[in-house]
């Protein structure tokens, strides 16, 4: 398979040698069962080269089970990894397979890493190296074929030296590390990405296809993209969703990514210094419907963070709350906060629609 093919097949979007060396070596460390470490700041696209490497690999008709590690409760996190027996603690009304047990034969991917708690770490470790753990109230080992992979935005070293993060499990994690680089420092892939999630933006809404203009290709280009491709990708699609006549210029994105420039971020933006009464008021709009936005996101992420600590404590008290019903409250909370939008509610719970749905038929939850 050739690097284009590779990239058609996986949707790894770039002409940059910086990718190109990327995906090489991607494609190298793939045919192996070698731990992988992933490190890129949020919105580079690494779980996209999670993805890759196990569908490159020898495991890719096998499962590859996705856990957030920094979005499970630090009271349940052991029991969602290595899962629990029936009755070894309250609310335990059946045994249950541990995300390693699902992952057998497969690619365990652990995203976050870096959030996972020390007490955590020493278990994984463990689970890692000898490839066998006992679930939480059992008596007897378990044993799993799995591959790992990781990926964290911070630093790993800083955090070993921090003794936030074990410096075993560091070295066991880091066989291979794969950096992926940030957008400003790959501008050549902006244009192929912006036309791409235009024709994905057009065709999942039955639009005609939008036209970009050359200044404004320009303003994308120069843009430092703090959210990398993430923030890239949602900006195309607001630009697009806002736009009146099917054309985006340089007036559909200025006002949007100036927001960031009056924040103190350098953005190497032009200033626009004559405006008509109209561009004027178009900013206005445009200034008024991100303030919101940025609003809601502030409360939905409070939100989340409170019933986060809540959770913990209950489950801490072990008295107050069993671990289902735990997961149970976490499930409920995000349908309720998103209305009911089980692709959204999935989104903050950072798991599939898929395994939102069997958590809500598992819970009985009804609107």
């Amino acid at each position: 398979m050739t690097i284009e093919q590779f990239q058609q097949k996986f949707r790894i979007i770039g002409r940059s040698k910086e990718i190109r060396d990327l995906i090489d070596i991607t494609m190298q460390v793939a045919q192996s069962d070698i731990s992988v470490l992933v490190y890129g700041e949020s919105g580079v696209g690494k779980e996209v080269f999670a993805r890759a490497i196990h569908g490159y690999s020898k495991r890719a008709e096998q499962p590859l089970i996705s856990v957030n590690c920094g979005a499970i409760p630090e009271g349940i996190l052991e029991s969602e990894l290595f899962g629990h027996k029936k009755g070894s603690f309250t609310g335990a009304i059946e045994t249950r397979k541990g995300y390693f047990e699902l992952a057998d034969n497969g690619t365990l991917f652990l995203d976050e890493i870096a959030e996972m708690p020390i007490t955590t770490q020493v278990k994984l470790l463990r689970a890692i190296e000898t490839k066998e753990f006992m679930r939480i109230g059992a008596e007897t080992i378990t044993k799993v074929d799995v591959r790992f992979i990781a990926a964290t935005n911070r630093n790993l070293q800083a955090e070993v030296d921090s003794k936030r993060f074990r410096e075993d499990l560091y070295f066991r994690l880091k066989a291979v590390t794969l950096n992926i680089p940030p957008l400003r420092k790959r501008r050549i892939d902006i244009p192929e990405m912006v036309n791409l999630f235009l024709k994905s933006f057009t065709e999942e809404n039955n639009l005609p296809y939008f036209k970009i203009s050359s200044e404004a290709m320009d303003i994308l280009v120069s843009y430092n993209w703090p959210g990398n491709v993430r923030e890239l990708k949602n900006t195309i699609e607001t630009a697009a969703a806002l736009s009146k006549n099917g054309i985006l210029t340089k007036e559909s994105f200025i006002a949007l990514l100036k927001l960031e420039e009056d924040r103190g971020i350098n953005t190497g933006m032009p200033v626009l210094l004559r405006r008509t009464p109209e561009e004027v008021d178009r900013e206005f709009i445009y200034r008024a419907l991100f303030e919101l936005k940025r609003d809601i996101l502030e409360i939905k992420d409070l939100i989340i963070e409170k019933d986060k600590k809540d959770t913990e404590k209950e489950v801490e008290k072990n008295e107050t709350i069993s671990v289902p019903e735990a997961e149970r409250r976490t499930i409920l909370s995000a349908l309720n906060q998103t209305r009911w939008n089980k692709k959204k509610a999935a989104a903050i719970l950072r798991i599939s629609e898929r395994t939102l749905y069997r958590k809500i038929k598992e819970y009985d939850i009804y609107e």
